[in-house]
Parts: C-alpha cells; sequence; structure tokens
C-alpha cells in the first residue's frame, strides 16, 4: 500500500483538503492518505464548509502536526505551501515529493462572501491537483 503525506503550516485547511480529496478519489486499498503540519492550528470551519459544499466531509479529520514515522516510510509527499517545504524534515531520497505553492485561505480579509470565494478557488486548484495523483 503506496502512502501519501500531505504538508503544510498548521494542517487546517489545505492538507485537509488535500487528505478529504485523495481519500475520495484514489483507492482505499491502494492508498494509505494523511496530512500533518509543521505547527497545529487546529480544523479551520470554512475548510469544512466548502469541502462539504462539493460533497467531501472532513470534520472529523484532526490538525496533527507530522509524524516522523509515517514522514520516513510515505512513498509520496506532497508541501502545500513554502513554509511547509522549508520546515519539513529532510526527505528521504527514495521518497517522491510534489510542491504544490498554495495561497493560504486562513489568511483571507475582505467581507464573509470574498473570504468564502477565496476558500473556494483554492479547494478547487487542490482538487484538481489531487486528481492528477490517479495517473
Amino acid at each position: 500500500m503506496k502512502k501519501i503525506y500531505f504538508l503544510c503550516t498548521g494542517n487546517s485547511c489545505r492538507s485537509q483538503m488535500a487528505e478529504g480529496y485523495a481519500k475520495k478519489f484514489l483507492p482505499k486499498d491502494e492508498f494509505e492518505i494523511k496530512s500533518a503540519g509543521v505547527e497545529t492550528h487546529g480544523l479551520n470551519k470554512m475548510a469544512v464548509k466548502v469541502m462539504g459544499e462539493d460533497g467531501v466531509e472532513i470534520s472529523q479529520q484532526t490538525s496533527d502536526l507530522i509524524d516522523l514515522d509515517y514522514f520516513q516510510q510515505a512513498d509520496l509527499i506532497v508541501t502545500l505551501c513554502g513554509d511547509a517545504l522549508d520546515k519539513c524534515p529532510v526527505i528521504p531520497p527514495e521518497t517522491t515529493h510534489i510542491h504544490w505553492n498554495l495561497k493560504d485561505p486562513g489568511k483571507a480579509v475582505g467581507t464573509p462572501e470574498e473570504i468564502h470565494a477565496v476558500f473556494i478557488q483554492v479547494r478547487d486548484e487542490i482538487k484538481e491537483h489531487v486528481k492528477t495523483l490517479r495517473k
């Protein structure tokens, strides 16, 4: 079984959404999927909301720190922001690494509608990226 690890700063938005989509799109009997952060900021309520709007339930996922054992065993590590790329442990040479430099929707400012739109934009980018992992 292949192990995928999605990493971002606080494991609250981007990596959580990526984990949710990967669990939806990738065969459960072929992939083990987890997400984590270099810090834990708790699961962002707007991330849960926009994922639910697209039919993906992530409310039971948890905001976790990087598990070094899982990190070392991962077949694929996906960093979703520069902070995670800069601060994550050294990626083992045999591990495939992909970097998706995504805007942090948790830092969006503006009206509730504008903030919601940023979350949707980032969610949709993540969805498209995750779909490429099926190939």
